[in-house]
């Protein structure tokens, strides 16, 4: 470090120095991302540089319009004045039913098609009701690496999670990974993201049919995280009710949850909506050991008008309609939603070549056999040196991550890029940042 304040960065050392100094963050690789964007805010105030942004995982592109023409539509109705039905307005229940169809090729009646304020409140009602069903399964399992602040989620209920990095457990490896801790019988719920946040890698379909199996067979219960909706972009996965579909554990077990984003797929994060799919067969289910929290033994009611219903009674009215809006256009193959937000993995292509031309390496960069794709996020690091240092230098060179310490990787030396607030435009600006720093560092 004190190199660096010696040589001309391309922000001031001594102001990015003082700010790391009174933020009051032991050591800034292991913050949290909304501290780290305070962090970032604060320097950028006070020299006037502006940060290559890749620590928060935000959209980068404008919602579509049949959105927000639905969404405005909808409160000149009046909507705004009235509650919304706890489980959904039925236009938008009938249309996530249609979209879980026309792009997953999975059938889950109207009823079980609920939206949530954002996929963060989905989990959330999830870990209350699924974590409860059973008093001897008291614990989640997370196959890492993934979204911090879904451990935070268990930290404030106070519930018991377990964790793995997955890295070294691809294929038919992750078999028997998995069992060790399904067999001790407290596992209550595996979650995942697919694609993973922040690795990016995507489970095959023989991973997700070995965690479906294996769902089934111990009765445990799958969150499927998928905040980044066909973002696969290998596959085109545009087409509605025409294969290939979005890949799902669906396809293997009936206990399954399915947390469906529309915030990054339809760039609709400001309105905080979101779809919980809860399987036929789950919703349906009873489980005695609920009624010791809610008023019945049923998952689904549990689900609606226990954990939903005390958490926010009901999803902002009038953006339901604008998702409805969205989602009928994407059904009708009137918006193609995929193509739009391919934008992400043309950013993502190149910037990982710059990274590499100035002596970073990929760190996550294979699904089994196969290149990962190019997408939301990438990883990466520096030779001989950890996450944590990686990622204080380069505040020093204008560029903010966050560390894969923080999502329960064990890439130590990992961290993670997010693309999505990185216009072409500032591709020179990057190109340049990384060139000094390979400079000063190789």
């Amino acid at each position: 470090m004190g190199d660096t304040l010696t040589r001309k960065t391309p922000v001031d050392a001594s102001v990015v120095k003082n700010k790391l100094e009174q933020s009051g963050l032991e050591k800034v690789g292991l913050a949290s991302i909304r501290e780290l964007v305070r962090l970032v805010n604060e320097i950028e105030k006070e020299t006037g540089e502006k940060y290559i942004r890749m620590e928060m995982g935000v959209p980068g592109l404008p919602p579509a319009q049949v959105g927000i023409e639905g969404e405005i539509n909808a409160l000149k109705s009046g909507v705004a004045s009235k509650y919304p039905m706890i489980e959904g307005v039925d236009i938008l229940k009938k249309e996530i039913s249609r979209f879980v169809k026309n792009f997953m090729n999975i059938e889950v009646d109207e009823k079980n098609c609920i939206p949530t304020v954002g996929s963060m409140q989905g989990a959330f009602a999830s870990f209350l009701v699924s974590c409860r069903r059973d008093i001897k399964k008291d614990t989640t399992l997370f196959i890492d690496p993934g979204f911090p602040v879904q451990k935070m989620q268990h930290n404030v209920l106070g519930f018991k999670h377990e964790t793995f990095d997955v890295y070294n457990y691809r294929g038919d490896k992750l078999r028997a990974k998995l069992e060790s801790y399904l067999e001790k019988g407290n596992i209550s719920t595996i979650l995942y993201s697919n694609p993973n946040n922040p690795s990016w890698i995507c489970f095959t379909e023989k991973e997700l049919q070995i965690i479906g199996e294996l769902a089934t067979k111990y009765d445990v219960i799958v969150m499927e995280d998928l905040a980044y909706f066909a973002m696969d972009f290998r596959k085109d996965l545009s087409k509605p009710g025409v294969a290939p579909y979005q890949s799902s554990v669906a396809n293997y077990t009936g206990n399954y949850i399915l947390l469906i984003s529309s915030s990054k797929s339809f760039s609709y994060a400001g309105q905080r909506i979101g779809m919980m799919v809860i399987s036929n067969e789950l919703f349906n289910r009873q489980f005695p050991d609920l009624k010791r929290f809610f008023k019945t033994d049923g998952f689904g009611y549990s689900m609606i008008y226990g954990a939903l219903y005390s958490l926010s009674s009901g999803t902002s009215h009038s953006a339901q309609y604008g998702l409805a809006a969205m989602l009928k256009a994407a059904n009708d193959g009137d918006l193609d939603f995929v193509e739009i937000v391919k934008e992400y993995g043309e950013r993502a292509k190149i910037m990982k070549k710059l990274f590499i031309d100035n002596g970073f390496e990929i760190v996550y960069d294979m699904d089994e056999n196969e290149p990962l794709a190019d997408g939301f996020y990438f990883t990466f690091s520096y030779p001989g040196m950890d996450s944590l240092e990686l990622l204080e230098e380069l505040l020093y060179y204008g560029i903010s991550a966050i560390s894969l310490v923080t999502t329960g990787s064990e890439r130590t030396e990992g961290i993670r890029a997010c693309v999505s607030q990185i216009h072409r435009s500032r591709f020179k600006d990057l190109e340049h940042r990384l060139q000094v720093f390979n400079e000063h560092h190789s």
